[in-house]
C-alpha cells in the first residue's frame, strides 16, 4: 500500500511540544470559511482541539508530502492522519485511508 504523507504547520509552541506525538491520530476537516485559502484543511486533535492546518505553499509543504491543494477534494471532511514525524517546526502525517490513496493516483 502507497503511503500518503502531509504537512501539518502553523503549530503554537504549545502544541508541538506537549500535545503532539509521534502515532497520534489526528482530525483532518476542511475550513470552508478560511478568507486566505480555499483549499485550507484544518487540522484538529482528539479534544477536537485546532491545532494547525495542512500545509498548502511551496514555503511549507515539505518534499515528499502532499498539499492541502493537492487532498482537498479527495478527502472525507473528518479525514483521519496518524503523525508520523515530528521535524523542526512542522508535523509529518500518514493519511490512514485507502481510498484517499486510490484518490490520487
Amino acid at each position: 500500500m502507497k503511503s500518503i504523507f502531509i504537512t501539518i504547520d502553523h503549530l503554537p509552541d504549545c502544541v508541538r511540544t506537549q500535545v503532539a506525538q509521534v502515532g497520534q491520530e489526528l482530525t483532518l476537516k476542511k475550513d470552508t470559511g478560511n478568507a486566505f485559502d480555499d483549499e485550507a484543511i484544518r487540522v484538529f486533535n482528539k479534544n477536537n482541539s485546532a491545532i494547525g492546518y495542512v500545509a498548502n505553499s511551496v514555503e511549507t509543504v515539505a518534499r515528499g508530502t502532499y498539499s492541502a491543494g493537492r487532498v482537498y477534494d479527495k478527502i472525507e471532511d473528518g479525514q483521519k492522519c496518524v503523525v508520523r514525524f515530528m521535524i523542526e517546526d512542522y508535523l509529518i502525517a500518514e493519511i490512514a485511508c485507502a481510498e484517499a490513496e486510490n484518490a490520487l493516483e
